[in-house]
């Protein structure tokens, strides 16, 4: 399988990375890919939210199913098991009453848009949506309702046999956003992935040097 895994999440990337994450042998964003002007151009999947509202903006608007990162995509992966997700729908009515539609489904939806346009459709099981959050709990994650996308993808990388043995490598994650994902102990996490040799981050925009592969500087 493949040799270097990038996986590039939506925040910024050091000016001149995308010749670094488009020399990977897969690269895999996210949703809308909205660093995709300044990131390269190599996509290889394209993780999503499958319910709710980010999946609806996806699916109902006009600009994802047209994106170059979707177009030149040969694999979506929803991130959300549905039969998880509906477990969770009674719990956050009475948590979180204001995420009416957070479980709201789309998974189908994507899994047509796939098969239509000569794309595999992959769904990331439960077990890792667990895996996430068994290692988030030794973090002090605090209260949450969910680990990010780029949370689960990243565990579903690091334990898929299909990607046994690749440099796994993150670009654009900033660890920031909805309050709902746990994003401090997330940012912990990699840090230990990265300090056990798991991972490596391409270097931070702040840095005042040229992009390169760094086990010190942030995502």
């Amino acid at each position: 399988m493949a040799q270097r895994i990038m996986i590039i999440g939506n925040g910024a990337v050091a000016e001149g990375a995308g010749a670094l994450i488009d020399a990977a042998d897969f690269v895999v964003r996210f949703n809308l890919s909205r660093n995709a002007d300044v990131s390269g151009s190599r996509t290889d999947a394209v993780a999503v939210c499958n319910t709710g509202r980010p999946a609806n903006e996806m699916l109902d608007g006009p600009d994802w199913r047209a994106s170059a990162p979707v177009r030149a995509a040969r694999e979506i992966w929803s991130v959300r098991d549905p039969e998880k997700f509906a477990s969770l729908r009674p719990e956050l009515a009475v948590s979180h009453p204001e995420l009416d539609d957070f479980c709201d489904d789309r998974t189908a939806d994507f899994a047509r848009f796939a098969a239509e346009n000569g794309k595999r459709h992959r769904i990331i099981p439960a077990r890792v949506h667990a895996a996430a959050d068994a290692a988030l709990a030794a973090h002090a994650p605090g209260p949450y309702v969910v680990p990010s996308s780029g949370l689960v993808t990243l565990v579903h990388i690091l334990s898929e046999p299909d990607f046994a043995g690749a440099e796994i490598v993150l670009a654009g994650f900033s660890h920031e956003g909805w309050d709902g994902h746990p994003f401090a102990a997330e940012r912990r996490l990699v840090a230990g992935l990265v300090a056990e040799g798991r991972l490596r981050l391409l270097a931070s925009p702040s840095s005042s040097f040229p992009p390169s592969l760094s086990p010190s500087q942030g995502a």
